[in-house]
This record gives C-alpha cells, sequence and structure tokens, in this order.
C-alpha cells in the first residue's frame, strides 16, 4: 500500500455464504471465481476464518492468492487492507464465509456488515423444495442491517425439481439461479477438510465444469461494486533483517497463511522453502519454520529421508531456532502412528509419541502466550501426543476458561498445535526465529 494510493476503490464484490456447513461454499466460490477468469477478469479471492485448504482450491480456481479475512485473528483493519489493497488492482472480489453465515463469534455476518459486501446463500436442495425459499427468507431477514444479493440453489435434482424451488423463492428475494447435482463437481474430503489442490488430479475439470455451470446463472454477470476505503497505515518493524529463515513446503507441510510469509518478509527476512519430503538437505538458514499439514499421510518418506532428519537434528543441536506448529510439532517427535497403526520414526528432537485418533482433539481459537508475547492463533488436530517435555504455557481459549492447547520449549524449538497468525503481534513472532 503506497500513500500515492486513493482513499478508497470502489470494487464488485460478493460474500458467498449458506445455512450451515456442506451446502457447496468452497465448490461454489472457486466456480464464480474459474467462471469470471474465463471472462477475462482478474478474481481476488478470500477466505473467511483460519481455514487452510478451501483457500487452495479457491487460488486454484482464480489464479491469484487467497488470504484469511478474520475479525478476530486479522483484526479489523489488517481486514480492510487486505480487501483495499485487492481492490485496487482486481475486476471482482469474492468472500467465501465460514460454516453457516450467523455461526461464530465474530461471524461471516459480522464480516459483510462490516464491509457492507452484499451476500449470496448457496443452499443445499437435497431433500427440499419450496421451503427452500423459506430458508433464504430466514437468512436475508434476521439482521436486516445486511445487503442481500440473493440465492443460488445447489444440486438440483430436476428441471421439476427447480420449478417446485423457484414456485417458494419469495418476490422480495432475487433468485441467481440454481447447479444441477453433478458428480463431477464434487470436491473430494478427507479428516480435516477437502483434500488439497494438488492432489486432486482433476481439479481443472471439475472446475470448468462447475464454471460453465455458473454460466448458465446470474452469477457470470459483474455484482455491484462496493467501496472499499484505504486503512490507516500501520507498519511492521524490521526485526528480521539478515535472518534466513528456511521454511517447509511440501504435501505433507503445507498449512501456512500468506499472511505469516508477507509478515516475515515486511520484517526483513529472506525466507528459503524446502521440502522435507524430498530434499537431501537444509538450505543455508538461520531459523526453520515446521508449518503444519499431513505429516501422517508420508511417514515413510519422511522417515527414510534420513540425510534430511540429520540436517534437522544438527541445526537443533547448533542452538538454532526451530518454530513448529501443529504437523510440524508431530514431525519433531520420535514417531507418529496413523488411523491404521503404521507408525513412522521422526526426528526425535522432542521425546514422545503422537497417534492419530478418529475424532477431532482440537478445535477452535486461543490466544498463544509466547515467550515474547501473546499472539491470536487456531487449532484443529486429529492427533494426541505422549511426550515427557513438560509445556511453558497453554493458549487462552477465546470461548471458555478450560485449558488450551500445550506449548513446548527445549533450547531454541519453540512447538504447539496451534497456528499463530503472525500479523495479530509482529514483534513476538519474530522473536520466535531469533537467537
Amino acid at each position: 500500500m503506497k500513500s500515492s494510493d486513493p482513499p478508497s476503490r470502489r470494487c464488485p464484490a460478493l460474500l458467498i455464504s449458506a445455512p450451515g456447513s456442506h451446502h457447496g461454499k468452497t465448490t461454489m466460490t472457486a466456480a464464480i471465481a474459474r467462471c469470471h477468469v474465463n471472462q477475462g477478469r482478474k478474481v481476488r479471492v478470500f477466505k473467511i476464518g483460519p481455514d487452510f485448504l478451501d483457500p487452495m482450491i479457491l487460488e486454484h480456481a482464480s489464479g491469484q492468492p487467497v488470504y484469511q479475512l478474520d475479525l478476530w485473528l486479522a483484526s479489523k483493519n489488517e481486514c480492510q487492507r487486505l480487501l483495499y489493497e485487492a481492490a485496487l488492482d482486481a475486476d471482482l472480489i469474492l468472500i467465501e464465509g465460514v460454516m453457516g453465515l450467523f455461526d461464530g463469534d465474530p461471524c461471516s455476518a459480522d464480516l459483510a456488515e462490516h464491509f457492507s459486501v452484499p451476500i449470496v446463500s448457496v443452499i443445499d436442495a437435497t431433500g427440499t423444495a419450496q421451503t427452500l425459499g423459506a430458508m433464504a427468507y430466514g437468512l436475508a431477514n434476521f439482521r436486516t442491517s445486511l445487503r442481500f444479493a440473493g440465492v443460488l440453489a445447489n444440486n438440483i435434482a430436476s428441471s421439476r425439481h427447480e420449478e417446485m424451488i423457484v414456485q417458494g423463492i419469495p418476490p422480495t428475494l432475487r433468485y441467481l439461479g440454481g447447479i444441477a447435482r453433478d458428480n463431477k463437481i464434487v470436491l473430494p474430503e478427507r479428516h480435516l477438510g477437502l483434500v488439497q489442490a494438488e492432489e486432486v488430479n482433476d481439479l481443472d475439470a471439475r472446475l470448468s465444469v462447475a464454471a460453465t455451470a455458473i454460466a448458465l446463472t446470474e452469477l457470470a454477470a459483474l455484482p455491484e461494486a462496493i467501496k472499499f476505503i484505504k486503512p490507516d497505515a500501520n507498519p511492521v518493524p524490521l526485526l528480521l533483517s539478515g535472518i534466513r529463515i528456511g521454511i517447509a513446503r511440501d504435501n505433507a507441510f503445507s498449512f501456512i497463511y500468506p499472511a505469516n510469509v508477507d509478515v516475515l518478509k515486511a520484517m526483513g527476512a529472506t525466507l528459503v522453502f524446502f521440502s522435507p519430503l524430498t530434499d537431501t538437505g537444509l538450505p543455508d538458514v538461520d531459523s526453520i519454520y515446521l508449518p503444519g499439514g499431513y505429516p501422517e499421510l508420508h511417514l515413510l518418506a519422511l522417515q527414510n529421508n534420513i540425510s534430511m532428519k540429520a540436517a534437522l537434528q544438527q541445526h537443533f543441536q547448533q542452538g538454532k531456532p526451530i518454530y513448529a506448529e501443529c504437523g510440524g510439532l508431530l514431525y519433531l517427535l520420535e514417531s507418529i502412528t496413523n488411523k491404521a497403526g503404521e507408525h513412522g520414526t521422526m526426528l526425535g528432537i522432542i521425546a514422545g509419541h503422537a497417534v492419530m485418533q478418529n475424532k477431532l482433539q482440537g478445535l477452535g481459537y486461543q490466544t498463544a502466550p509466547m515467550p515474547s508475547g501473546a499472539i491470536r492463533s487456531h487449532t484443529f488436530h486429529h492427533s494426541h501426543i505422549d511426550t515427557p517435555l513438560k509445556p511453558i504455557a497453554q493458549g487462552n481459549r477465546l470461548y471458555n476458561t478450560s485449558l488450551g492447547e500445550n506449548i513446548y520449549q527445549l533450547k531454541k524449538v519453540t512447538a504447539s498445535y496451534l497456528h499463530g497468525y503472525f500479523a495479530s503481534n509482529p514483534a513476538a513472532a519474530a522473536q520466535l526465529f531469533l537467537n
């Protein structure tokens, strides 16, 4: 953002929401994005909430980086900055909501209201007909301060089914169209959500079918432009000048907020990406960042990459910083056991073992009281760890007073299940990578 940028910028925008999860928000947001990209437009997509997987699909669909918008993790000012900067050069801004429109605190509706973004409600029509109109009417009128662009019916079974749906749409609501039920556009899932975009071999074919369907609806046209206001400048301190940070990035370690990368760069760090799966050694770096991901799906590759394990162990023995989140924490342990009972030997830098569970073990917002300051964070995992290492602190949950995730420290290693959002406290984040 430059001082010469205008005080405000108008850009067409929509927030894609639903009555709840599993109505097809991600698929439809990706389809709308690809439909407009096919028309030669630059589309910037955002995802409300701390999700890592949906943005991968949305980035593939739009061809542009996808950032999280989160009023708690990032603050209103940071969300305002991200939207304003996108509006400077985008032809269309799309925002995918989280869960249902009014679920959570803050919720998708809060963000839509704060930035005056019109809402499209995607509703799965499976098992309903005229009642879909009542659901849409409720969403549109539950909070009258919201701008409601219309309703998109998903998973329509037949032309007759759509006729009944249209019969139930109140005259005060805009019916944007319907998407026929089609397995060719369904996105595959696994235990943490959608399968990573790189692993869906026919993703472009699925997006093409979905975009073709969107092209037959009113969502193929640009919506109205709305005003995005330039926020107050909030420069980050240059605390990492001259520091080289190695960031693990591959199919085992891919859960990293792009805003975290931006913050590290803005503080002066040089970032070098490496793969614990395939690289034979570490790049020349001062510190290591092991983000979350799916190490449990790559046990043998991680176990058998002996040279990489030796390089990371040497980095630790030299007293250099390592910061690890969730899957990165598991990689630091002695072993991981997956749901099938298969076992993989990991780094052994932290004593202990991780075992994947069939049920969710941790979910929600927490503030991480790091030694250098509090960082707003989120947790979402299916594993349990057993370690003799005593935590230095626990995360503070946003919504209740029970103990949050353990935060471990060993020499210059800091590790937790928590995924930190560095923009919430850049100075504290910088200390994780400094000797």
